[in-house]
């Protein structure tokens, strides 16, 4: 019996699904300990590596790509990612942000991959985009909590507005992804770069290097004085 190409790229990931969430900064992130000016960071980096990958997504005329091509309007990231930016640091938000080391990093590969082997954004489109709309809601929930932004502000990130069920949406998602025509070198690269696309989200996760004890203060403070962020 084939085993689906769903079920295997899902398996294949499953340690490095896990160590991403063990980084000190997502397990952090979990807890509801969350420092300010590291999400910023983090969301900062997340609008150049979408840009990046949107770009390269639109781009590409891989017949695989352009099987999963068709939600990009659903998906897309960048334009709710720049409505936070804005929030967090004002309408000039572009003149004040640089990428990390490990952001840079990240972007150079789907650029790479774009040029060389385009279906692998495959990978970085299955890595990404499943995770916001899985974890993604439920981080979405403690950065609430732990941030306390004015309602409707910091956090369109993990919103997608024109996706009413996301769990059908990931049953059509995967079905798609079983239904692609790829050889066996395919998926087994595919897999491959999914993981490394997951190690590249953790190098970003491992620069954060927020003061513990500054990020405690956030939760005590927010736990057990919320008035105090009203």
């Amino acid at each position: 019996m084939t085993t689906q190409f769903s079920k295997e790229i899902k398996e294949g990931t499953k340690k490095s699904h896990s160590a991403a969430e063990n980084t000190k900064f997502v397990a952090s992130f979990l807890k509801g300990v969350l420092d300010p000016e590291e999400y910023r960071k983090l969301i900062t980096n997340f609008w150049y590596v979408y840009e990046t990958m949107e770009q390269r997504l639109q781009e590409t005329n891989d017949p695989f790509v352009n099987e999963i091509k068709k939600w990009n309007v659903l998906l897309f990231r960048t334009a709710f990612i720049q409505r936070d930016l804005r929030y967090y640091y004002g309408p000039m938000w572009r003149e004040k942000q640089i990428p990390s080391e490990a952001c840079n990093k990240y972007c150079y590969r789907i650029n790479e991959v774009a040029e060389k082997d385009p279906y692998l954004l495959i990978a970085h489109h299955y890595t990404r985009y499943i995770g916001d709309l899985s974890g993604g809601q439920i981080l979405k929930g403690i950065a609430k909590k732990a941030l306390n932004p004015p309602e409707g502000e910091g956090l369109h990130f993990y919103d997608f507005p024109r996706i009413e069920d996301a769990k059908a949406f990931k049953t059509e998602y995967r079905s798609t992804l079983d239904n692609l025509d790829l050889s066996r070198e395919q998926k087994d690269a595919l897999v491959e770069e999914s993981n490394y696309a997951f190690k590249l989200n953790m190098d970003m996760f491992n620069e954060m290097k927020g003061s513990a004890t500054k990020s405690l203060f956030v939760l005590l403070r927010n736990t057990l004085f919320p008035f105090l962020t009203k």
